[in-house]
């Protein structure tokens, strides 16, 4: 979508009587000032069309029916769609004021020995996020088990991880999570879901490096 122009125009005038000279000379000068003119213009036009549309890029694939509550929300700013896409994933999920939940989890803030952030930041994922009305769903034994429990944490919170980033048009189908089991995602556009029981709030939000799906349930490996 970058593009790089370069515009080099050379005027030689030689072996011309005076006369002629002066009248090319000014001819030229004027056509060459139209030209560059014309083509500095040009150009700061495609440039700024190029940033219009890198900015927008962010939104342009998403999917699911929160997307447009999540923008209506948050416009601008780290935790808007754009602002998500200037972070790595773990740092721009501890923006996103729908997953302070899953921060606290990937951070060590919930269970000290379970900490992903640099696994998370440092790699090419697709992230399956849920949000916390997901995480309120779990009973609150599960929840105080995982806070001391850190194998089962950290099978939880891989299981939602893929390796590689996978848009939207591709999201269909089985992955295999960073935890080893499959993730089974069907349908499209507004109507996606995970492990048939689970759906994407809002996904194909871009990080510097991964690929997020908002989901309203906590996806649970198998045994």
């Amino acid at each position: 979508m970058r593009t790089t122009a370069a515009t080099r125009i050379t005027l030689a005038a030689s072996g011309f009587v005076l006369a002629a000279g002066l009248v090319t000379g000014c001819s030229s000068s004027d056509d060459s000032g139209s030209s560059t003119s014309t083509a500095t213009s040009s150009m700061s036009g495609m440039s700024g069309m190029t940033s219009m549309s890198e900015s927008a890029a962010p939104a342009a694939d998403l999917v699911g029916s929160g997307c447009a509550a999540y923008a209506q929300a948050n416009p601008s700013g780290p935790a808007s769609v754009n602002g998500m896409a200037m972070a790595p994933v773990a740092t721009a999920a501890a923006a996103n004021p729908e997953l302070k939940t899953l921060t606290q989890a990937i951070s060590g803030k919930l269970n000290p020995q379970v900490n992903l952030v640099d696994t998370l930041n440092n790699g090419q994922y697709t992230v399956f996020a849920p949000t916390d009305a997901a995480f309120a769903k779990l009973p609150a034994a599960t929840v105080d088990q995982l806070k001391t429990d850190s194998a089962m944490l950290t099978k939880i919170l891989t299981y939602h991880v893929v390796s590689g980033q996978i848009p939207p048009a591709d999201i269909d189908g089985q992955h295999k999570s960073l935890e080893g089991a499959t993730v089974t995602v069907t349908g499209s556009g507004n109507d996606i879901k995970v492990n048939d029981n689970t759906s994407v709030v809002c996904g194909g939000i871009k990080t510097a490096n991964a690929t997020v799906y908002l989901v309203d349930s906590v996806l649970m490996p198998p045994s």
